[in-house]
């Protein structure tokens, strides 16, 4: 069985981001992973990475999935994927902020019931989420989620 640690204690955080050439950089974490950052070809780059603001709307999409799921498997519930698909929209002038971000969550598990679900969601956006309720201080975000039932008996 795998052990979901929380980590949202973790007050110190770190990053180094090192230019390598023309638009592109690559960003390492204080916990040792590398991700490579580029631009689009009408601004230097050569499109080999995600752009600095996609990694922004990734992580904000990942830190909410992440709460949502360790929230559904701390209670046991049978979860078997969960999948969030976030898209936004930026102001048109400099600095282009993000004004509204969407995430929608597809959950499938064995019984889950729509109201746990819903919970789990409300819990990440109102209380859990750091990426998101930051955000939400310039952005509107809005949150939805799509429930699968696996049909599978579940194993615990």
């Amino acid at each position: 069985m795998r052990r979901f640690v929380d980590r949202r204690k973790e007050q110190g955080m770190k990053a180094r981001i090192k230019w390598v050439d023309d638009a592109m950089f690559v960003a390492e974490s204080g916990s040792g992973h590398a991700v490579v950052i580029d631009g689009p070809p009408d601004g230097g780059g050569r499109n080999m990475g995600a752009r600095p603001m996609e990694l922004l709307l990734m992580g904000t999409g990942a830190c909410s999935a992440y709460d949502v799921l360790l929230i559904l498997r701390k209670g046991r519930h049978a979860v078997s994927d969960c999948v969030c698909e976030v898209s936004a929209e930026r102001a048109e002038g400099v600095p282009a902020v993000f004004t509204k971000i969407h995430l929608q969550f597809t959950v499938t598990g064995a019984g889950l019931r729509e109201r746990t679900v819903q919970r789990a969601v409300e819990l990440s956006a109102e209380k859990y989420c750091s990426a998101s309720i930051m955000l939400g201080k310039t952005a509107e975000i809005t949150h939805a989620f799509t429930l699968i039932d696996s049909g599978d008996a579940a194993d615990d």
